[in-house]
C-alpha cells in the first residue's frame, strides 16, 4: 500500500528548503551507497550548515503530519536528506538497505519516504516508479507533497531528461515491522475514525479494545 500526502510542507516551508538547496554544497549520492551500480544523483553534504537546517525542517514537518503517523506508526525515523538529480541523472531499479545505522544504533528500513520539493512541470522525467507486482506505479508530485511506500519493493527514479529534480528522502521504522499487520491495523484505525460517532456506545468500546490489543499484540518490543 502506498499513502499520498498532500500537505506535508507548507508553501513557505517548500520556498525555505529551496532556498537551502539553493546555496548549499551536494555530493555524489553514492556516498551513502558506495557499492551501488544504479545510483546517480547529488545529495546535500552532510558538512554543509544547510544539512541539518534542511533535514530539522521536513523532519519536524512530517511528525506533525496526522496523515503520516496514522499510516507509519513511526518509532525512528532517519534524518531526512536533499537529493536533487541533474539532466541525465536516475537512480535505477533497486530496493532500500534493510538496516542503517545512525549513530550507535540501528535502523530497520520499514518505510521509505519522498518529499518533493520541484515543480512537476520544472523537469522532464524524474519519476519516482515503484513497482507493483507485473506492473509499475509512477510518482510525480507537487511541492509540498509526499509518498510513503515500504521500503520492500523494487522503485526507480526515472533518468531526468530536462530540468532538476528537488526531492526529500526519508526512512522509517515502523511500531509495526510487517507491512501486512500495519496495513491492517491503519484501515481498522480509519473504520474507525469514520464509523466510531454512529455505533452504539457498547460496539465502540469493543472495537477499541481490539485496535488496542492488535496494536500491542504488533508492535514491536524494544
Amino acid at each position: 500500500m502506498f499513502l499520498e500526502i498532500d500537505d506535508v510542507l507548507t508553501p513557505e516551508e517548500v520556498g525555505e528548503l529551496r532556498a537551502l538547496a539553493a546555496k548549499a554544497r551536494f555530493v555524489d549520492g553514492r556516498i551513502s551507497s558506495p557499492h551501488s551500480a544504479v545510483k546517480d544523483n547529488l545529495q546535500i553534504a552532510h558538512e554543509d550548515e544547510a544539512y541539518q537546517a534542511s533535514s530539522r525542517l521536513m523532519a519536524q514537518a512530517l511528525q506533525r503530519n496526522e496523515p503520516f503517523r496514522n499510516f507509519a506508526f513511526p518509532s525512528l525515523m532517519a534524518p531526512p536528506l536533499l537529493a536533487r538529480y541533474e539532466p541525465g541523472m536516475k537512480y535505477g531499479l533497486h530496493s532500500d538497505a534493510a538496516v542503517m545505522q545512525l549513530g550507535a544504533r540501528q535502523l530497520r528500513s520499514d518505510l521509505s519516504c519522498t518529499v518533493f520539493l520541484s515543480e512537476p512541470e520544472a523537469y522532464q522525467g524524474g519519476a519516482l516508479s515503484i513497482r507493483l507486482g507485473a506492473r509499475a506505479v509512477e510518482f510525480k508530485l507537487k511541492p509540498g507533497a509526499a509518498v510513503l511506500y515500504p521500503s520492500t519493493t523494487l522503485h526507480e527514479v526515472r533518468p531526468v531528461t530536462k530540468g532538476e529534480r528537488l526531492v526529500g528522502i526519508t526512512f522509517i521504522e515502523s511500531q509495526i515491522a510487517d507491512n501486512v499487520l500495519r496495513e491492517l491495523l491503519y484501515d481498522l484505525d480509519e473504520v474507525a475514525a469514520l464509523e466510531g460517532l454512529t455505533m452504539a456506545d457498547e460496539n465502540r468500546v469493543r472495537l477499541q479494545h481490539v485496535r488496542a490489543n492488535l496494536r500491542r499484540m504488533w508492535s514491536s518490543s524494544k
